[in-house]
């Protein structure tokens, strides 16, 4: 604090010496690339650094720390239309389910419908049931209006929860009703106590797991019937053996026990290997790039819960890409989100958190001078390196709160991380 002396009238100043900088801080300012916005339409100079880092991955994957915050989401619509107008990315893919990605798909191409209908038919219930994806649905069209003859997809990734609707399994019948009648009445039997699933968390419920593991061995029948008619060949045979898949992943998905931690653990990875499939899957048969985006613990290469989460959505992709896929990061030091009292069932509601404690990776990260900014972990000095390469309480929030922070090394979970230093909740979509 200055100290300030008066000598005959006249007043000087004397700086106090600074307080010594944290060299981690220090090292962290260096790597880091300041924001100036979250909003979707600001001016995307400042993301250029970030187009640099993504380079020329083929998938690039971004996390956000809660899955209910207005600013993860409209960051993330602001990075997809950079990399879609600077970097020739032509897919969002969702933590959504391939069905739900497949009818925003239909209208992002044929203009059929509206957003916000699309919205309430794909979203409701979902963590994405906001205005912030309206907004983000109604862009991918308007850009698919202005550029006919490269349009952007919609992918969903994910598992058929919460629905399996019979329109989606009617993309597979009428396929093979048209290309191969012969098959369709095993088809329809096999998908018979199946068609369709409204409701994947009664359907867990209602159902006795010998009855469930039933069904599942019944859709992994049809999902063989359909890949044994190969001959026919074409994309349309292609689409209709990954949505035949998809259904037989779902279905055993679903007889996972949630009671049983050891079945919870190998549902889990089987879901984050199916997700990275999906995306592999589109992207091999559409080419083009494609920006995934789930909650930080699937994008990133190792999540905070390893117990649960053994291994995650970006670390099959590396797997199976290796620096074709980089995934970027998100955190935050304090504001609110919406989230739910119990991850099954219940309504969405906003919690607020103060800023992030010592000790934390945030705690660090909210010490560097700009309140918004990325940074590329893979090239930061080393003392930022060494900071960031060691597990920390951080926070993950999902769909449940209260939970407590999980450990996490920033540095070998992520390429790229994004710090902001405040978020909001997101909007819920309206009627």
């Amino acid at each position: 604090m200055a100290a300030v002396i008066a000598v005959a009238g006249l007043t000087a100043c004397h700086s106090a010496p600074a307080a010594p900088r944290d060299p981690v801080v220090h090292a962290l300012e260096q790597a880091a690339h300041p924001l100036r916005s979250t909003d979707p339409g600001a001016d995307p100079s400042d993301l250029r650094a970030l187009g640099d880092m993504v380079g020329e991955a083929t998938v690039a994957g971004f996390g956000e720390a809660t899955h209910g915050s207005h600013e993860f989401f409209t960051m993330k619509q602001r990075v997809l239309r950079y990399l879609v107008e600077e970097k020739g990315f032509t897919a969002f893919a969702l933590e959504l389910s391939w069905s739900a990605g497949l009818e925003i798909d239909d209208y992002l191409q044929t203009g059929k419908g509206d957003a916000r209908t699309i919205a309430k038919d794909t979203l409701t219930g979902s963590p994405w049931d906001r205005e912030e994806f309206v907004d983000l649905i109604q862009w991918m069209r308007d850009y698919n209006s202005g550029h006919p003859g490269h349009t952007v997809h919609f992918v969903g990734d994910d598992i058929g929860a919460p629905t399996l609707d019979d329109e989606f399994f009617g993309r597979i019948t009428d396929y093979v009703r048209r290309n191969h009648p012969e098959a369709l009445a095993k088809l329809d039997e096999l998908y018979t106590g199946l068609r369709p699933i409204d409701d994947a968390i009664a359907y867990m419920s209602d159902k006795p797991a010998a009855e469930r593991q039933r069904l599942a061995a019944q859709a992994q029948q049809a999902s063989d019937l359909i890949t044994g008619l190969k001959g026919s060949g074409g994309a349309e045979f292609d689409r209709a053996e990954q949505n035949a898949r998809n259904i037989a992943q779902t279905t055993e998905f679903l007889t996972v026990d949630t009671n049983d931690q050891a079945s919870l653990t190998t549902s889990e990875r089987f879901r984050d290997q199916v997700m990275a499939q999906n995306v592999i899957w589109w992207q091999q048969h559409n080419g083009g790039k494609v920006m995934l985006s789930a909650h930080d613990g699937h994008a990133g290469y190792l999540a905070g819960d390893p117990a649960t989460y053994p291994k995650t959505q970006g670390s099959f992709l590396h797997d199976a890409m290796g620096a074709n896929y980089v995934a970027i990061g998100s955190t935050f030091d304090r504001g609110s989100f919406l989230s739910k009292d119990t991850a099954l069932g219940g309504p969405w509601k906003k919690f607020t958190v103060g800023a992030a404690a010592p000790g934390s990776n945030e705690y660090t990260l909210n010490q560097v001078e700009y309140p918004d900014y990325y940074l590329d972990v893979r090239s930061a000095p080393a003392e930022a390196r060494t900071w960031l390469d060691a597990a920390r309480p951080t926070r993950q929030i999902g769909t449940e709160f209260p939970v407590e922070p999980e450990n996490v090394a920033l540095g070998r979970s992520f390429d790229v991380v994004v710090q902001l230093r405040e978020v909001h909740e997101a909007e819920q979509r309206k009627p």
